[in-house]
């Protein structure tokens, strides 16, 4: 089997030259590197849309409605504080060994989650999950960058959006079909024969230059982004449900948070090998894409999260099918996406992608939130297939622009920083979507059915469809009725959120990217590493 090796550090002159015969040789051998790649990418996919989908009947078995959005939560918790450590642990000793020790302890995690016994145990290990997945994509993101100049990415974005199409599109169908079958267990073991593959796949195929790292790491920045974040999201999780929002415990939190992230930023400025080093986002470019990507990952997730829970709960269906009737808005993600990257490719023109996207995922949310009892299956379909088509404009874009607009020395935290914002994003995503969803739901069924109402919104049961058949007719009138009003109110948040990529969008500016013609004395893109077939 072809190995790839990958020399340079992006540091050569900017007339350095790209070897004839390796750039010849480059597509065939990239394409192998990248298929055991996409398989790993494809073990973190699978899970998010897996899990999603069985979620409904997870929650069921385990636990209280109230506790739907930390099973999530501390997942992107979790992936959110270990993305900035796997990045600098790359760039500093090497992205393989890094990369395949993150593929070990997601596979660990997966495990233990499927054997917990309760809801806390399950957090716990959807912890430690998280802490593996955070490796995951930074790993995949980095290795590429570092293999494929941006101009050509193009091509291989293709790949790359069809195999997050395949687990988005089957990942919630083999998660239904798990669920209906076999349990919600096995929505997490079936993570490891997959994790098995990619292990070997990555071993044999991929071959980098080994690194030995003189300085340490920033544990000091990561602990206290770390401190920053978990403060701020429980902020939003527990603002308005389990405190009040002008609570001591909630204003001791918004202070931790600001001072810790405050701080954060302070010892980035200092630190000998920052974990987020902040030159990078003096580029304009990548600070827009850092906005793009969180506001993509805030409604992504929540959209994933609720539209199954609207589809069993108030359109009856099962979690097999809920699974499938996420098809459109999957399709029109692959669709757009291969799109682009053709466009992008040919063309090296890519700021119409971002404005475009941010157009259609405002208005595709704004038409979900018209949904209600009365919404047929066809209709919600064509809403979720206009939010595909702007996820599908901005899901790899994104990472390219970004990565294109630093040093090549810089590709790992680049490609770690944009990771963070978007798992950010999805975190503060489904925790605020959730809170105004649950609040919604509690406050409806409490008017709709009082005292009966509010006793089966405690009951987490009440999500799984077949359980919902047996409530009396009334009563489950009255909670498909709350369902529709707190996604009503959950996607008119996105949608509203959603415009802010198109204002930022506006201010992106078109950079040539690395690998394709520029204009004489633009020295606007970096030299291109050596690619060496061997």
């Amino acid at each position: 089997m072809a190995d790839i090796q990958a020399a340079g550090t992006g540091q050569e002159s900017p007339g350095a030259p790209v070897a004839a015969d390796a750039s010849a040789k480059q597509p065939k051998s990239v394409r192998v590197v990248i298929l055991a790649l996409m398989i790993a990418m494809m073990l973190a996919m699978l899970d998010n849309m897996i899990v999603g989908t069985a979620m409904p009947t997870i929650v069921g078995d385990l636990g209280g409605l109230e506790h739907l959005s930390w099973v999530v939560t501390a997942y992107t918790l979790a992936t959110a504080a270990a993305t900035p450590i796997w990045g600098k642990l790359g760039d500093m000793y090497g992205r393989k060994g890094a990369f395949l020790t993150s593929i070990v302890i997601f596979l660990v995690g997966s495990a233990l989650s499927g054997m917990a016994q309760n809801m806390g145990e399950l957090i716990g290990f959807r912890a430690v999950q998280g802490l593996g997945a955070g490796g995951l994509m930074v790993g995949v993101m980095a290795i590429i960058g570092d293999l494929v100049p941006p101009r050509e990415r193009g091509k291989y974005q293709g790949m790359m959006a069809g195999v997050m199409a395949l687990a988005m599109i089957g990942g919630p169908l083999v998660g239904g079909t798990i669920t209906d079958n076999w349990g919600w267990r096995w929505a997490f073991y079936i993570n490891l024969p997959l994790g098995v593959v990619a292990l070997a796949a990555v071993t044999a195929v991929l071959h980098l230059p080994k690194k030995r790292g003189t300085a340490r790491i920033d544990y000091l920045g990561a602990g206290l982004l770390t401190l920053g974040i978990t403060a701020i999201v429980l902020v939003t999780t527990w603002g308005g449900s389990e405190y009040a929002w002008t609570s001591a415990r909630i204003m001791e939190l918004i202070a931790i948070g600001v001072v810790a992230l405050i701080g954060f930023v302070f010892w980035q400025t200092r630190a000998a090998e920052p974990v987020l080093p902040l030159h990078i986002f003096r580029s304009l470019n990548f600070t827009l894409m850092s906005v793009i990507g969180f506001i993509v990952g805030f409604v992504m997730f929540g959209a994933t999260l609720f539209l199954p829970l609207y589809q069993q709960a108030v359109q009856g269906a099962s979690a097999t099918n809920s699974g499938l009737l996420l098809l459109p808005m999957l399709g029109a993600m692959l669709v757009t996406s291969l799109v682009a990257g053709r466009v992008t490719t040919s063309t090296g023109r890519y700021k119409i992608f971002p404005l475009l996207g941010g157009v259609l995922l405002a208005i595709g949310l704004y038409l979900l939130s018209t949904m209600d009892t009365d919404t047929t299956r066809f209709v919600s379909g064509v809403y979720m297939a206009v939010v595909g088509l702007g996820m599908g404009c901005l899901m790899q874009i994104t990472m390219l622009v970004a990565q294109n607009s630093v040093e090549m020395k810089d590709m790992g935290v680049a490609s770690s920083s944009t990771t963070l914002f978007r798992t950010l994003g999805s975190s503060f995503g489904v925790a605020i979507m959730g809170a105004i969803f649950n609040d919604r739901v509690k406050d409806e069924m409490a008017a709709r059915a009082g005292g009966l109402g509010s006793k089966v919104t405690e009951q987490s049961a009440s999500l799984d469809a077949a359980s919902l058949a047996k409530l009396p007719a009334a009563v489950r009138e009255a909670y498909q009725h709350a369902v529709s009003a707190g996604t009503h109110s959950a996607f008119l948040l996105g949608a509203v959120i959603a415009v802010a990529v198109v204002a930022a969008a506006v201010f992106v500016k078109e950079v040539p990217l690395r690998g394709g013609p520029q204009k004489a004395g633009s020295g606007e893109a970096a030299p291109l590493p050596v690619v060496e077939a061997v």
